[in-house]
């Protein structure tokens, strides 16, 4: 309390100086109708600035919350579009599949905690295991494009293979031309992979979709793989040299979708079955 005294006596003529131009100041601006509209205006214009510096460091630290609602809300509209292109027709003539088989696919949303795209076979883990439903086998999707399949889980998390992985193949379609091939990474660019297996007779446009087809039990249906970038032919082949964009960027993952198909185990189950009869 004596040093506070004592800091006070020390500096009594400056703090009486501030005071005083204090006092000034107020003499000023309540006595000219100029000074006053001049200080309200300056005083407003840097309280303005104030607020919104307050209102975007709030709104970037609410990022995260948004980004979860976001997911939540892609996950109900995923599995809603899915149901929807599961139960039309494609033609009126076309056959209508039941309830169950339009609604055998699910969404959980989960959340990546680590990401690699610089490795020849790369893996990503997520926040959700096998307690939140989750078993080896599911496909794994982002809000833009395909990403890959689950591997192994413990109760909290899931090992996941990345289409950025040597010996993943994905059955596609190319939309226009209506060609099935394998999309397979080649190992090298990140951002692209090949689709192979498609015929060098059949006309190929760049900038055609390719989607997952109709000819796999793990991914729905119509999930964009990526984008024809460019079309070429392999020497001595019979098969196009197609490169895709990939449709998911792996460098910014920060949310995926695990797709459990209800059906896949009977399906698997029955397929198996008739081989081992043949």
């Amino acid at each position: 309390m004596g040093e506070l005294v004592d800091f006070f006596i020390r500096s009594r003529h400056f703090i009486l100086f501030v005071l005083l131009e204090v006092l000034c100041f107020y003499f000023i601006i309540n006595t000219s109708n100029y000074w006053s509209a001049t200080y309200f205006n300056t005083s407003n214009r840097y309280a303005a600035k104030v607020l919104a510096w307050s209102n975007a460091a709030n709104e970037y630290a609410s990022l995260r919350q948004v980004n979860a609602d976001l997911a939540l809300e892609n996950q109900r509209l995923n599995a809603r579009l899915t149901q929807l292109m599961q139960s039309k027709p494609a033609a009126p003539t076309a056959y209508l599949a039941d309830s169950i088989f339009a609604n055998r696919f699910k969404y959980t949303v989960a959340k990546v905690v680590n990401n690699t795209t610089q490795f020849a076979n790369n893996y990503i883990t997520i926040d959700k295991g096998a307690e939140d439903g989750i078993r080896p086998g599911m496909a794994v999707i982002s809000p833009t494009g395909v990403v890959g399949k689950v591997r192994v889980c413990s109760p909290h998390f899931s090992y996941i293979t990345s289409i950025l992985h040597s010996q993943f193949l994905v059955s596609s379609r190319l939309v226009k031309a209506s060609e099935i091939g394998s999309a397979k990474w080649d190992g090298s660019d990140p951002h692209l992979i090949k689709l192979n297996d498609v015929l060098r007779y059949k006309p190929v446009e760049k900038g055609d979709s390719v989607i997952t087809s109709e000819f796999n039990s793990t991914f729905p249906p119509g999930i964009l793989v990526g984008r024809v970038r460019s079309v070429g032919v392999q020497p001595n082949q019979t098969f196009h040299d197609i490169t895709l964009d990939l449709a998911t960027d792996f460098s910014n993952l920060a949310f995926v979708y695990v797709i459990e198909n209800r059906l896949q185990a009977e399906q698997e189950q029955l397929e198996k079955q008739v081989e081992k009869e043949k």
